[in-house]
């Protein structure tokens, strides 16, 4: 956070001719005297940023207020069911980067759904393909043929390394994890799993196990699963020294299980957790380490897939490793609820041994949606504008982290990134209050960002993949602009 030169005079005193020190008391009185004599300028108010402009005009909205759907909420839906803002948005209309509320105001999408959003809020190429199937046939369930289920494997495979050539549809990243976890386990002929501390893979009885978060884990078996430590640069105990961190789940292995595992599940850039991209080579060391106690790796790309991150395709390319399985949903359906897990014919195949069957995966609607997307993502280059545009924002926002103290840490790649929020660098203090109050006004500012972290102290820009440098631009005069008003 910026600090005047006046406050630092009062909280450490000043020092005088001939090296004498004064006290705060005697600093207070020669700055009240000084400014008594030669009065400051008058500095005008700063103006707020303003937003790029965008050709989109929002149709007049007459549904329910937003009070009233609050109060209707909080009637039929279950209280665990949360909400942003003091004041929560009603947002009623969305197009591209930009989401409108009830009242037409315009909002720059830093969040994309929850890092949903890849390609654009109701993006017309994708709206067109699920409209026109919709037309056409909704459901069959995979008991028929029907072209758009093999059409989208076919293409998502081909986006795969190695041998991940099986596709498995599902609708949620929870399911495609619940599904991952249960062909390790089969496979392997053994039942502990290995996850990591700050990980996020779901919230079923089974995810939740895997989870390493404790506000997201309610009090149930997690059954065989084991939290190893988190390669975390910026707060982990080694640093980025991923020797010391693999080293620890070979221990693991050792010390904790009879020796064999089961599997490996890490998310390369943990999303939930705040944008914490694993120390370099990490998933290399720990992926040898499993594999030789008869595990599966299994690479959750659920919120870090399909070139978000700009450098790679999917997140785990970052890490030099082919896992054995490979977990994604969010960005694959952009919006749409559909997930999916890709792995080997040999792993695959051990499902065959009972009936394996999904009611809605793969349904005609979401495979058309999901093709749709990887198509638009590569006419329009999306991953490489990741890479330009969140080249720009990283520049920026570590530009803004040497002029606010506030900010601790700058991280991610791509449109994939976190800023760490702390009252001390040094020790690295979770700045909640204050995180909870620039949140506010950065809504305020018409920016919605999202927050992660175990203590909320991070936000998360993680926005659809047609954000531009203009965008880029703003929100960090945002950011400023709400800090400098501190």
């Amino acid at each position: 956070m910026a600090v005047s030169s006046s406050s630092l005079l009062l909280r450490r005193g000043a020092t005088g001719g001939a090296g004498r020190r004064w006290g705060p008391g005697e600093a207070l009185r020669r700055l009240v005297s000084s400014s008594e004599a030669a009065p400051a300028e008058k500095v005008p108010a700063r103006s707020p940023p303003v937003m790029p402009p965008f050709e989109h005009r929002p149709r007049p909205y007459a549904g329910w207020s937003g009070d009233e759907i609050l109060a209707k909420r909080k009637q039929f839906l279950g209280s665990s069911v949360f909400y942003y803002y003091q004041k929560p948005l009603n947002i009623v209309e969305g197009k591209m980067q930009y989401l409108y509320d009830e009242n037409g105001k315009r909002y720059l999408d830093c969040f994309g759904g929850i890092v949903t959003v890849s390609c654009g809020h109701c993006h017309p190429d994708i709206v067109n393909a699920v409209v026109e199937q919709t037309k056409l046939l909704q459901h069959t369930t995979t008991i028929y043929l029907n072209q758009p289920i093999v059409e989208f494997a076919e293409a998502l495979a081909s986006k795969m390394p190695g041998n991940l050539k099986v596709v498995y549809f599902v609708n949620s990243g929870t399911e495609a994890n619940e599904l991952a976890m249960l062909m390790a386990r089969l496979y392997s002929g053994n039942l502990n799993m290995i996850a990591l501390r700050n990980a996020y893979h779901g919230g079923s009885a089974g995810t939740i196990g895997l989870t390493g978060l404790q506000t997201w884990k309610y009090p149930i078996p997690q059954g065989e699963i084991h939290h190893v430590m988190n390669p975390d640069p910026y707060r982990g105990t080694f640093g980025s020294d991923a020797v010391a961190y693999a080293k620890e789940v070979e221990e693991q292995i050792n010390y904790g299980t009879s020796g064999r595992v089961a599997g490996f599940i890490a998310e390369t850039f943990q999303g939930v957790g705040g944008a914490v991209e694993l120390a370099p080579g990490y998933l290399k060391l720990a992926y040898d380490t499993v594999r030789k106690a008869g595990g599966v790796c299994i690479a959750d790309e659920v919120q870090s897939g399909f070139g978000r991150t700009g450098s790679h395709y999917w997140g785990f390319q970052t890490q030099d490793v082919i896992p054995d399985i490979v977990t994604m949903a969010k960005g694959i359906g952009n919006g749409l609820p559909l997930g999916a897990v890709v792995t080997t014919p040999e792993i695959a195949n051990v499902l065959a041994q009972k009936i394996q069957f999904n009611t809605f995966g793969g349904n005609p609607v979401c495979s058309v949606g999901g093709l749709a997307v990887l198509k638009v993502l590569d006419k329009e280059k999306r991953q490489a504008h990741c890479a330009d545009v969140g080249s720009h924002l990283v520049n920026r926002l570590k530009e803004l982290q040497q002029k606010h103290e506030i900010i601790g840490d700058v991280r991610g790649r791509g449109l994939m990134l976190g800023v760490e929020l702390v009252t001390d660098r040094k020790e690295k203090t979770p700045a909640k209050a204050e995180t909870n109050l620039l949140f506010e006004k950065l809504k305020d500012l018409n920016i919605l960002v999202g927050k992660g972290g175990l203590h909320g102290n991070v936000f998360r820009i993680k926005p659809p993949m047609c954000f531009t440098r203009d965008d880029a631009d703003y929100l960090v005069d945002a950011m400023d602009y709400a800090m400098s008003g501190l």
